[in-house]
């Protein structure tokens, strides 16, 4: 199949006087599998909409492989399209599902069914192909929609979150089958979600979008271990970053001071915009709380007012005598109870430093 490129530039999409994409630009690269995650509406929909064809923009232009479909109907972009709704014709088989699409437009009855037996080999679904969809199960029916998009090979495939109406081992698996699916054909694909998960585990590449507007662009590694700002850090990761208030206090060689409840933090770190006296915030992961025996780093002290065993791994939520509550991630078998004093220790270099616009710090 085909990689194609997908580009938007400065596209605004407004509905009824509400501007819901505020003059976004954007490229997808060929063969990238990028993801749009965001809370609810956030746009990432309406984008994913634009780009089909089934909204047209209000101003700005869409581009596949350079070429403007900005104003293009639909069926002539070469894209194919999988829905929340797995959208079969309950009186059809899984086979006749897939080669609808084909057989209105003219495609010879062998083709067809050669197009229909390799998707149903691609989907390891070749024994499912003469059921109808009331014999199938969530994964399967929506596997059946996704074949239904494969014969068609088309040069973009763009998922409107697909996996929502499954249960969470369902989701699991089909996540592991899109990530193969992609691997296999290579083709462009975007994707669109407010799963943070499924963003991580899936994308070359996620846009986290806020509002209609994009606040950061990258791989998934990169957006965890250096979010451009407070939203992006707090939207990724499970559980999600904790914030402690601090005020600036001393600057120096290269380092800043910061003041956090009831005692200083000394961050390994200092841009040129930050002055004594700022109002900041600092960002610690779940997992970067240790325990503090004998740890070095700055030491919170707390109490355990909820603890989640969840087998491979214990959550604590710990009210620090400063003052706020933190989330923290510890091993399975983590011996602590509710109720519980605790102490923790965070190694200040595995902390994220946010000024007080929310835009992150980093050396410089």
């Amino acid at each position: 199949m085909a990689q194609s490129s997908v580009a938007l530039r400065d596209v605004v999409k407004t509905f009824g006087g509400a501007q819901i994409i505020k003059g976004l630009s954007l490229s997808v690269e060929p063969g990238e599998f990028a993801v749009f995650v965001g809370p609810s509406g956030c746009g990432k929909s309406t984008l994913l909409r634009l780009i089909a064809g089934l909204e047209t923009p209000t101003s700005g232009t869409v581009h596949i492989n350079a070429r403007d479909v900005t104003h293009v109907h639909p069926s002539k972009r070469g894209i194919a399209m999988v829905f929340q709704s797995y959208a079969l014709y309950p009186h059809m088989t899984v086979a006749d599902n897939m080669a609808f699409g084909l057989k209105i437009r003219g495609m010879s009855a062998a083709d067809v069914k050669a197009k229909v037996a390799r998707a149903a080999d691609i989907l390891q679904m070749g024994d499912l192909l003469d059921r109808k969809p009331r014999a199938l199960s969530g994964g399967q029916r929506q596997r059946a929609a996704i074949g239904r998009a494969i014969v068609r090979e088309p040069d973009v495939f763009l998922f409107d979150e697909p996996l929502s109406n499954l249960d969470a081992a369902l989701r699991g698996q089909m996540r592991v089958e899109l990530a193969r699916l992609h691997a296999q054909l290579g083709t462009t694909m975007i994707y669109v979600t407010h799963d943070q998960v499924e963003a991580m585990t899936l994308a070359n590449r996620i846009v986290v979008l806020n509002g209609g507007l994009i606040e950061q662009v990258g791989a998934p590694l990169d957006l965890y271990r250096r979010p451009a700002n407070a939203f992006v850090a707090g939207f990724l990761g499970s559980p999600k970053m904790n914030f402690l208030d601090g005020k600036i206090d001393a600057v120096g060689g290269g380092a800043t001071n910061v003041v956090l409840g009831d005692g200083p933090m000394a961050l390994p770190f200092h841009h040129a915009r930050l002055s004594v006296g700022d109002a900041v915030k600092v960002g610690v992961r779940p997992e970067d709380f240790v325990l503090a025996q004998g740890s070095a780093g700055r030491v919170f002290n707390g109490r355990v007012i909820l603890v989640e065993p969840l087998g491979g791994e214990t959550i604590a939520h710990v009210t620090l005598d400063g003052g706020g509550v933190v989330v923290v991630k510890l091993p399975g078998e983590t011996p602590i109870a509710q109720g519980a004093t605790l102490a923790l220790s965070v190694d200040p270099a595995r902390c994220h430093l946010f000024d007080r616009d929310g835009v992150a710090v980093r050396e410089g």
